[in-house]
């Protein structure tokens, strides 16, 4: 017998979410009518999420061919040369502070700490595609720099310290977009508010676009590194977030999941009911 998970809408969206929604909730709703119990369920979902990310790598190789061929040399070039313009001591400050933003200590800090608290409000799965992200996006990274291995920009010497691998793409672009726009979408989760939600994608966005502006103005990246960095990590960020998708659809075939992540179903207001019923 087939599976009907939970569709109901928490919040009025657009068109577009909606026929993105029901494509999504259609790939659930077959998994659902093929696959047993809850972990084959959501394996099966991320599985599928595999392929089409291989897909997208290899659609990404081809863009990338395009960067090693020299194609937007020119482009990154004269970006690098305006940023050398406008170089000052007090931006060269600003720059390496932003910078410190994306590294790795920082950011594996920064997930901690959220780990804890989404840990003690009983979204245990949420730390999971926390961590997973994290990780994952710091495979992806090294793997695509040691693939394409390409040189360090020499436009003007580096602002900063400690730089290694290879250019493209930005592993600082990269983790940067991936973790912070998964904090945002976990955030989200508990706005009980339309404006909260909103104002933290944004406080997103600008902490990761400052990020590979940094990266610019320090001199240890083309531009075409660091939009290929938030490409790739957009794209990782998605399919984890989608994971917790599928969590949430396939968890009635699982009541411990219902518990331990009860407040994903809308604010904070879950967390008193996950209390009273998870382990």
């Amino acid at each position: 017998m087939a599976y009907t998970g939970p569709e109901r809408r928490l919040h009025p969206r657009s068109g577009r979410t909606e026929s993105l929604r029901g494509i999504l909730f259609g790939l659930f709703r077959w998994i659902g009518g093929h696959v047993r119990g809850f972990h084959a369920a959501v394996g099966a979902f991320l599985a599928i999420g595999l392929v089409f990310a291989v897909a997208a790598v290899a659609g990404f190789a081809t863009v990338a061919d395009e960067v090693m061929e020299g194609e937007t040399q020119a482009m990154d070039v004269a970006v690098l040369r305006w940023m050398e313009r406008h170089h000052t001591p007090q931006l060269d400050i600003w720059a390496l502070e932003v910078t410190a933003l994306g590294s790795g200590l920082v950011v594996a800090m920064t997930v901690a700490i959220a780990s804890v608290f989404l840990w003690v409000t009983r979204h245990r799965y949420s730390v999971v595609l926390l961590w997973t992200a994290l990780l994952g996006s710091g495979l992806i990274s090294r793997t695509l720099k040691s693939i394409f291995d390409r040189p360090r920009p020499d436009v003007f010497p580096w602002q900063a310290h400690h730089v290694d691998q290879g250019s493209f793409p930005s592993g600082h672009a990269t983790t940067s977009m991936v973790v912070y726009l998964t904090l945002a979408y976990l955030v989200g989760r508990l706005a009980e508010t339309r404006r909260l939600r909103a104002l933290t994608l944004l406080v997103a966005a600008v902490l990761i676009a400052c990020i590979g502006a940094s990266r610019l103005y320090l001199g240890v990246h083309y531009p075409s590194d660091v939009l290929a960095g938030y490409a790739v990590g957009f794209a990782w960020a998605t399919f984890c977030a989608l994971g917790i998708e599928a969590v949430r659809y396939f968890r009635a075939r699982k009541p411990g999941v219902e518990r331990v992540e009860e407040g994903l179903e809308g604010g904070l207001e879950g967390k008193a009911a996950a209390d009273a019923g998870a382990d």
